[in-house]
C-alpha cells in the first residue's frame, strides 16, 4: 500500500464516520486528495524545516540529492537518483544511506509539530515507490527490520489512527501485517502465533471495544508470546493499558516506529512500558 492509497484508506475511514448528508458533499474523492505543495505552504507560513534538520541529513551525493527528494516528495528525482545509485551501490545500502534519512528527517518535524500529515504522507509516498521499483527491478524484497501485526479491535470500524501508524511503520522499514478492521481476538492471537511478529498493535475507538486488548494479551500469554502490545486510539488512556501484562500506551501514530525499534534492541515489553517516556516522547 503506498501513500496515496493509504492516504485514500484514511479518508474513507472518516467518511464512513459521518452523517449521510456530509458523506455526499466529501465522496469525491480526486476533490479532497489534491496535491500538497509541501514548499510552497512552507513558503507560506514562513517556516524554515531544511534548517531544522540540516544535521540529520548525508553531505555527499548521491545520498543527499536522494534524501532531500524523499523529504520534499519529489518522486521523480528521487527515482533518478535511485536509479544511478544502483548502478554502484547495493540496495540496502541505497535504503539506509539515501531513502531513510529523508523520511526520518520528516518524523522529527513531525515529531515537533513543524510539519502535519500533508507532508508526512507525500514523502511516505516516494519512499515506498521507491522501495517498490527496487523490488521489481532487482527481485526479491528489500530486507525489512522485523514484523508487526495490526489492527482495529473487535466491533470497532474506525481505522484511521491504525492506518496513520501504519504510514509511520511502513515508511520506516517495517514488514507490516495489516489485518483491518473489527478484528476477533482470536484473529489477532492466530496471526501472531503464524507471524512470528516483533510487535503487536492495537487500536480502538470506543470503550466498549478497547476491552478486547486485555483478552488478547492474555491469550498470548498463555501461549508463551510476550510481545509488546502497542495500543492507541481515542478511547485508550495510560490507566487502563497499564493494567494489563504486555500492553503499553501509544497517544500518537508515530510513536510506533520507536516503540518497534525497542523492541528490536531487545527489551522487553516490561522495559519498553518502563521507559516508554523517554524511548517515544510525544
Amino acid at each position: 500500500m503506498n501513500g496515496r492509497e493509504i492516504g485514500r484508506a484514511i479518508i474513507d475511514s472518516m467518511i464512513a464516520g459521518m452523517r449521510p448528508s456530509v458523506k455526499e458533499e466529501v465522496m469525491d474523492f480526486e476533490k479532497i486528495y489534491t496535491r500538497y505543495n509541501v514548499l510552497e505552504e512552507e513558503k507560506k507560513a514562513g517556516l524554515k524545516p531544511e534548517a531544522i534538520i540540516k544535521d540529520m541529513m548525508p553531505s555527499d551525493d548521491p545520498w543527499k540529492t536522494m534524501a532531500y527528494a524523499v523529504f520534499r516528495g519529489d518522486t521523480d528525482t528521487a527515482l533518478n537518483e535511485l536509479k544511478k545509485a544502483l548502478e554502484k551501490y547495493k540496495p540496502q545500502e541505497v535504503v539506509d544511506k539515501g531513502l531513510a534519512p529523508g523520511m526520518n528527517a520528516v518524523t522529527k518535524l513531525y515529531d515537533d509539530g513543524v510539519y502535519y500529515l500533508p507532508q508526512v504522507m507525500l514523502s511516505a509516498d516516494t519512499m515506498n515507490t521507491a522501495i517498490q521499483y527496487m523490488e521489481q527491478t532487482i527481485g526479491g524484497k528489500i530486507e525489512k527490520k522485523g514484523k508487526i501485526v495490526m489492527h482495529t479491535a473487535e466491533g470497532d470500524i474506525h481505522d484511521l489512527g491504525k492506518n496513520l501508524a501504519k504510514v509511520f511503520l511502513v515508511s520506516s522499514g517495517w514488514d507490516v501485517i495489516d489485518l483491518g478492521r473489527d478484528v476477533p481476538v482470536d484473529d489477532v492471537v492466530k496471526a501472531v502465533e503464524e507471524n512470528k511478529p516483533l510487535m503487536v498493535t492495537g487500536t480502538a475507538l470506543m470503550t466498549t471495544t478497547m476491552t478486547a486488548f486485555p483478552k488478547i494479551a492474555k491469550k498470548l500469554k498463555e501461549k508463551g508470546i510476550e510481545i509488546p502490545f502497542i495500543c492507541g486510539g481515542g478511547a485508550v488512556n495510560e490507566d487502563f493499558i497499564d493494567t494489563f501484562d504486555l500492553g503499553i500506551i501509544a497517544k500518537k501514530a508515530h510513536q510506533g516506529p520507536k516503540y518497534a525499534e525497542a523492541a528490536l534492541k531487545g527489551m522487553s515489553w516490561e522495559e519498553i512500558r518502563k521507559k516508554r517516556h523517554e524511548i517515544a516522547p510525544i
